[in-house]
């Protein structure tokens, strides 16, 4: 027996042992399951920058997966690439791809300025699933354009790249809406500066999650003063504010950086707490009266464990072999279970249209001199754009990929 099967087997044990597939954690489907398909999910990859290059390094390691087609723009860069993950079906753009390769899967991974055209051609031209990355627009309109081609269709419209994908996230909030800590009382966001459009996507899907619940009304203070102006994008934008829930909780908003720059919400005994890592719960208080942490016993990422088995680790890490973060995996594990099940994303395109909305929300509300703006928003031509590298790419905003990295030869 070889060592994938071997894995595989041992996989299978450890998900009866561990209860992934219980409805607690939605019964995402397992190594051994996926491995067992007799068909696999064919696979686009729409544009395939630095970012799309990540996905297609993930969805090669995915034992149900096949990488059958690519569009990039670059021409260089598209003969790279496919030589690199081995896919001959090259192409410039998403309508000349979709003239000859209409794939199961098509992840959506150009700049933020070319998403909307890709996702709706996708969806139109019956793509199973599409998947997209951060943020999902600039204008409203458009955001609500990819979600409504989608949903008409019955095409499974995922985010992307987020930490709310990140499986003890997701623990998290199964935790918190379940009960497990108490009745949720409050919560907060410390660092919402920057970009509140695309990094601020983070924060706004985290708390969405926690919150199991909408923001309804907020008001905002936005410095710098010069970031306020319309035609300005949101870097350097800096919100304080306060969200009302239409569950009736209230989340304060912090711009600057407190101790954390993450989400935390709170019961009567306890806080949870995400800080871009693993969520820390805390209940209880030492001898000194200080908060003390406790074990939350998340369930294992069985996905995750599975991947460094067979593509094995960064020598001296525990890092799989790849630059980005490892939660791209319970993401696009997601993605494929609610195309074959029809359950829950665990991070979806309308999460992404939720976070642009809320964000173009709070700088409305600080232009008008912190008046309070309620949701949603009735004016969906209104826009807030991200700054130029997510919008229009690295290749015209000075930077550029080299054919080196693009090969996957240089770090």
């Amino acid at each position: 027996m070889d060592r994938r099967h071997f894995f595989l087997q041992s996989a299978a044990l450890t998900l009866a042992a561990t209860g992934l597939q219980c409805k607690g954690s939605q019964g995402l489907t397992g190594p051994s399951q996926a491995a067992g398909r007799k068909e696999k999910h064919r696979v686009a990859i729409i544009g395939c920058g630095r970012m799309g290059q990540y996905y297609a390094e993930v969805y090669r390691a995915m034992p149900d997966t096949e990488l059958v087609a690519i569009a990039e723009w670059n021409e260089e860069r598209r003969k790279v690439v496919g030589e690199r993950f081995g896919v001959k079906a090259l192409y410039k753009d998403v309508h000349g791809m979709l003239k000859e390769v209409v794939p199961d899967i098509a992840a959506v991974i150009t700049p933020t300025k070319f998403m909307k055209d890709a996702v709706i051609a996708c969806a139109e031209a019956g793509v199973k699933g599409v998947s997209t990355d951060k943020p999902i627009a600039a204008r409203l309109s458009d955001a609500d354009a990819m979600v409504d081609a989608c949903k008409q269709r019955g095409v499974v419209f995922a985010g992307g790249n987020l930490q709310r994908a990140k499986w003890n996230v997701q623990e998290a909030g199964r935790q918190l809406n379940g009960g497990k800590w108490g009745t949720l009382q409050g919560a907060s966001i410390h660092g919402f500066g920057g970009e509140i459009s695309g990094g601020g996507c983070q924060h706004l899907s985290v708390l969405r999650l926690f919150a199991r619940a909408e923001v309804r009304e907020l008001i905002a203070w936005g410095t710098p003063l010069e970031a306020l102006a319309p035609e300005k994008d949101d870097a350097g934008l800096i919100i304080n504010g306060l969200f009302t829930m239409d569950s009736g909780l209230e989340a304060t908003v912090f711009g600057q950086k407190t101790p954390y720059s993450g989400v935390e919400a709170w019961t009567d005994d306890a806080l949870v707490r995400w800080n871009w890592n693993e969520p820390q719960v805390y209940m209880g208080t030492d001898s000194k009266g200080a908060r003390q942490e406790v074990d939350p016993q998340y369930a294992p990422n069985l996905w995750l464990d599975y991947v460094k088995q067979t593509q094995g680790t960064i020598p001296g890490t525990e890092r799989a072999p790849w630059y980005g973060d490892d939660y791209l995996v319970t993401a696009i594990r997601s993605f494929l279970d609610a195309v074959d099940t029809g359950r829950e994303l665990f991070i979806s395109g309308h999460d992404l249209r939720q976070a642009l909305e809320i964000a173009i929300a709070c700088k409305l509300s600080a232009q008008r001199g912190n008046r309070p703006v309620k949701l949603p928003l009735e004016d969906r031509s209104l826009a807030l754009y991200p700054r130029p590298y997510r919008w229009l790419g690295g290749d015209v905003t000075n930077r550029p990929q080299s054919a080196e990295e693009a090969a996957g030869q240089s770090s």
